[in-house]
C-alpha cells in the first residue's frame, strides 16, 4: 500500500546508533501467550502515520481489529524498524502502547505490519534493509512482545518482491521466529499482503510462497491487494477479488496438498481500497461491490478482510481521485466499516436494507414546466438506516431537486424535475439513487420533453461503465463530446480543460 514519506534528514545518525546496539533473538520481551486473532477477522489498515489515535477510531469506527502500517527502518542499511521509519516512533510502550492496549481491552487487536509501498521501494523494508538473519528475528520478536499480538503482517511489494536474498532472509527470520514462539507455547501467526492481478499472484509473489515453503516457514494468511491493476481493462471491482482470491487458492493447493478446502480458504485474505484506487476512477470499489465481497468471504470462510485504509473510509472527497484521507465517491463516514465489520465473528450478515421506488415513473412535460415524483424508501431487512439521495441522468435545459435529500429508510422525498424552454425534445432516463450502510439501490424516471427548442444529441449517451478509446464520441447533458485516449468511468465535463473528454458544444 502506499504512503508518502515525509522524514528529515537527521534520522540517519540516530538509525546507525540504534543499529549498532542490535537485539539477540532469545534476549529480547518474555513469550506469555497473547490472544489469538478470530478464526475470521476484519482488520482494516490504519494509517499511522497521521498522528490519529487508532483506539479512537477503532471506537468510532467499530473496526475492532487494526492492521497498522508501517514498520520499517530509517535508513537502509539499519536494523532496527520504527513506526513508519520515524526515530521518535521506536517500537516501545511509547508509540502506540495505550492505545493497544485499549484496543485489547476493548476485544479487539492490532495486527503490526512491516514494509508497504514507501519501505519497498526505499529500501528500508527490514529484510531488504538488514542482511543479518537473526537481528531480524529479533526485531520481529519485539514488536510481538512489547505489544503482546499474535499476528504479523509483512507487505511485501514493488522492489521487495524482486529483491530474491532478502525474501530469503526474511523467510529464515520469521521460521525462528516460529520455532520461539512454539518452544515457548506462544501462538504467532504471518500473513503475507501482496498484490495481485485479476487471476491471482504475478510470479514474483507466487516464488516468495515457494521460497516459504522450501524454508519451512509457515505462512498462515496470504493477504491479496485486490486493487491496483494497472491493466487499463474495465473492471468489476468485487468479481475481480473472487477470481483473484480462487487463483490464490488453486496455488495454495499446489503448495500444501495435505489441507483440506476450508483449510486453504482459511489461508486467504482480501485487502480492497474503498472507492477510487490509485488507477483511477476504472477501478473503483463501490459499497455495492463491498457487499458482494462479504457475502462472498462468509460463503466461502476466507480468513482476513481489509481495506486501505480506515481513514479513507468517508465521503470526504466525492468525484475526486485516490487520496489517504478519503474515498473519491459519495458514501457516509465509516460505510465500508459498517458493512464489512460483522465478518469478525464469521456467522452473522449485515441485516439491514432498504428499496427505493418512484410515484409515478414517468412523466410528459412541456418544455418550461415542472414535474414532481415521490421517492419512497422502505425497510426491506432488519432497521431503518439514513439513506442519501441523489439524481443523474438529467439533460441540458433540466434540473433536477430532492427535498429532503436525505431520508431515513421508510421515509419519502419529493423529485422536482425542472424544465427550461432549451430543453431538447425527447425522452429520457432520469436515475435516482438512495446510498446507505448496506450498500445503494436506484430506481429510474421516464422524463419526456415537448415543445423544447434545444437540439438532441444525435451521439450515443456516455455510459458510465463503457470503455471508451481516442476519438469516439458520445453526448451528455447537451453537449457533444470526443474522447482524446483511452477512458472509462470518466464523466464527461468534470475532467477540466486538459482532461480526456474534449467539449465539442452544445448539440
Amino acid at each position: 500500500m502506499r504512503r508518502v514519506r515525509s522524514f528529515h534528514a537527521a534520522l540517519a545518525a540516530a538509525a546507525t546508533a540504534a543499529a549498532a546496539v542490535g537485539l539477540a533473538l532469545t534476549g529480547a520481551g518474555t513469550a506469555q501467550a497473547a490472544t489469538p486473532l478470530p478464526h475470521h477477522v476484519f482488520a482494516p489498515y490504519f494509517e499511522a502515520w497521521t498522528g490519529e489515535s487508532p483506539a479512537a477510531l477503532s471506537a468510532q469506527s467499530g473496526a475492532k481489529h487494526l492492521t497498522m502500517a508501517f514498520l520499517q527502518t530509517a535508513t537502509k542499511g539499519s536494523c532496527t524498524p520504527y513506526w513508519n521509519g520515524d526515530t521518535s516512533m521506536p517500537i516501545a510502550a511509547s508509540s502506540f502502547g495505550a492505545d493497544i492496549k485499549t484496543i485489547q481491552a476493548a476485544g479487539g487487536d492490532v495486527i503490526p505490519s512491516f514494509g508497504g509501498y514507501t519501505a519497498d521501494t526505499t529500501g528500508t523494508e527490514i529484510a531488504d534493509s538488514c542482511t543479518d538473519v537473526q537481528q531480524i528475528a529479533a526485531a520481529y520478536e519485539k514488536v510481538i512482545t512489547t505489544y503482546d499480538i499474535s499476528r504479523l503482517d509483512m507487505d511485501i511489494e514493488v522492489d521487495s518482491l524482486d529483491n530474491t536474498a532478502a525474501i530469503d532472509r526474511r523467510n529464515k527470520a520469521i521460521k525462528l521466529v516460529q520455532d520461539w514462539a512454539a518452544a515457548n507455547g506462544r501462538k504467532v501467526e504471518i500473513s503475507y499482503t501482496l498484490p495481485t492481478t485479476t487471476h491471482g499472484l504475478a510470479d514474483n509473489g507466487e516464488a516468495l510462497l515457494r521460497n516459504a515453503v522450501a524454508n519451512g516457514t509457515r505462512v498462515d494468511v496470504v493477504n491479496l491487494m485486490t486493487f491496483d491493476y494497472y491493466d487499463n481493462q474495465p473492471h468489476d471491482m468485487a468479481q475481480d477479488t473472487q477470481t483473484a482470491a480462487q487463483g490464490l487458492y488453486d496455488l495454495l493447493a499446489e503448495l500444501y496438498p495435505g489441507k483440506s478446502a476450508a483449510q486453504l480458504w482459511n489461508m486467504v485474505g482480501v485487502t480492497e481500497m474503498p472507492g477510487v484506487d490509485d488507477f483511477g476512477k476504472a477501478e473503483t470499489f463501490t459499497l455495492a461491490n463491498a457487499r458482494t465481497v462479504y457475502d462472498w468471504a462468509v460463503a466461502k470462510g476466507i480468513n482476513t478482510l481489509s481495506f486501505w485504509a480506515l481513514q479513507r473510509d468517508n465521503g470526504g472527497c466525492p468525484g475526486g481521485a485516490a487520496a489517504d484521507n478519503c474515498s473519491g465517491i459519495q458514501q457516509n463516514t465509516w460505510d465500508f466499516t459498517h458493512i464489512f465489520a460483522p465478518f469478525t465473528d464469521g456467522t452473522s450478515t449485515p441485516s439491514n436494507d432498504f428499496s427505493v421506488a418512484l410515484t409515478p415513473a414517468s412523466a410528459t412535460v412541456t418544455a418550461g414546466q415542472s414535474v414532481t415524483a415521490t421517492v419512497k424508501t422502505a425497510v426491506t431487512k432488519g432497521d431503518a438506516q439514513s439513506v442519501r439521495l441523489s439524481v443523474s441522468g438529467t439533460p441540458a435545459g433540466v434540473t433536477a431537486s430532492l427535498s429532503p435529500a436525505s431520508v431515513t429508510a421508510g421515509g419519502s422525498s419529493t423529485l422536482t424535475l425542472a424544465t427550461t424552454s432549451a430543453a431538447a425534445s425527447g425522452t429520457y432516463t432520469v436515475t435516482v439513487t438512495g446510498a446507505g450502510t448496506s450498500g445503494s439501490h436506484s430506481a429510474t424516471y421516464s422524463l419526456t420533453v415537448t415543445g423544447g427548442s434545444g437540439n438532441q444529441c444525435t451521439d450515443a449517451p456516455w455510459v458510465k461503465d463503457k470503455v471508451y478509446t481516442g476519438g469516439q464520441r458520445v453526448s451528455h447533458k447537451g453537449h457533444a463530446w470526443k474522447a482524446k485516449w483511452w477512458t472509462t468511468g470518466e464523466e464527461p465535463g468534470t475532467t477540466g480543460e486538459w482532461g480526456v473528454w474534449q467539449d465539442l458544444g452544445a448539440c
